[in-house]
């Protein structure tokens, strides 16, 4: 608890009158007021109200003024968080964090506080941990079994292709993909002091929908099926070879699902006038399908914070998105749902779970 009365007439009038002066920086002026008032008594907690901050800056700002006086508040690096540990301490910190990945500013300040004796507030351990070059990230998704070569010879296979393929060949790309029917909460803007939700369904129907789009020209075919299997993704080329009557030949880029490997499948394309030709993406590798890109487009637009009070409505609303609104929007879109391919050095990265 700080008690009132701690400054010396000269001091307070010349904090005083920073506070009042129209001319000084706005930031100056608040610390300046925020310490006036701390000195009539006033508790962190209640200047923090009155300035629209949180206690432990004014803290904080107390305990620069403390130690630096009037030239302390003036300064707006980073001397409230990183002066008071020496060099030695400042390795050591980075060290841990480095080994230990803490997962929130709690953990470490705690540990600071275990370790080296020093009490931070949440911004001022912020600001502190952002001067010794670290950043609050999500882990990005990886898949196992990544393989180097394998990633980078069908990149170069499918650009070759693409380099010398006929005026009457087509490239698509197939996927399935099970929309369940219920609300996925997403981040948004609101206002602080309002708690917002998203209601849940109670069913747990799903859709089965084996797809497959054309990138040139964003042409989709979307079957809804009672079971994705070998069956079903000779109805999809089917589909696909009716939608493309002029090109005599269409390469088909799907993963590496059992089903597709069926017998049934070759005998299927071994039958006379088949335009389809099965080319098979490298396993782990869905960052080399863009169908996958249509999915999370899919849920962006359909799914998230938006509630389907039946099964019907759900289904008709992933529907008409993938039959229709993607190929007449493709102008807009095609820059969501690309084959600009890279490889994924599992090297590169380190994994953490």
């Amino acid at each position: 608890m700080i008690r009132g009365g701690f400054l010396s007439d000269a001091e307070r009038q010349a904090l005083t009158a920073m506070a009042r002066d129209g001319l000084a920086e706005h930031r100056i002026a608040r610390r300046a007021n925020a310490i006036v008032l701390l000195d009539k008594g006033w508790s962190c907690a209640r200047v923090a109200g009155a300035l629209l901050l949180d206690d432990d800056t004014v803290r904080e700002w107390f305990q620069a003024y403390e130690t630096g006086g009037l030239d302390a508040l003036s300064r707006f690096g980073h001397e409230g968080s990183s002066c008071r540990l020496t060099l030695e301490q400042q390795a050591a910190l980075q060290s841990w964090i480095t080994v230990r990945l803490p997962r929130s500013t709690r953990t470490i300040g705690a540990w600071l506080e275990k370790n080296h004796g020093f009490n931070y507030g949440r911004s001022g351990l912020i600001a502190l941990l952002h001067r010794l070059g670290f950043d609050y990230r999500k882990p990005h998704k990886m898949p196992r079994g990544l393989n180097d070569v394998r990633q980078q010879a069908f990149i170069a296979s499918y650009e070759k292709l693409l380099n010398t393929m006929a005026a009457d060949e087509a490239v698509v790309f197939v996927d399935a993909v099970h929309p369940t029917h219920q609300v996925r909460a997403a981040g948004c803007w609101a206002p602080k002091d309002t708690a917002i939700a998203v209601e849940q369904t109670t069913g747990r129907q799903s859709l089965n929908i084996h797809g497959a789009i054309n990138l040139e020209t964003g042409q989709t075919q979307m079957l809804e099926v009672t079971k994705v299997n070998a069956m079903s993704l000779i109805a999809l080329l089917k589909a696909i070879e009716a939608a493309h009557p002029a090109k005599k030949r269409i390469h088909v880029y799907l993963d590496n699902a059992s089903y597709h490997h069926a017998n049934i499948v070759r005998d299927w394309l071994k039958e006379q006038h088949r335009k389809s030709v099965l080319h098979f993406i490298p396993p782990y590798c869905p960052h080399l399908d863009p169908i996958e890109q249509c999915w999370a487009l899919m849920h962006q637009h359909t799914t998230h914070n938006r509630d389907y009070k039946t099964f019907r409505q759900f289904k008709r609303a992933i529907l008409k998105f993938l039959k229709h609104t993607i190929p007449k929007n493709w102008n807009r879109l095609c820059d969501r749902i690309t084959d600009n391919f890279r490889v994924i050095h599992r090297d590169k990265f380190r994994v953490v779970a």
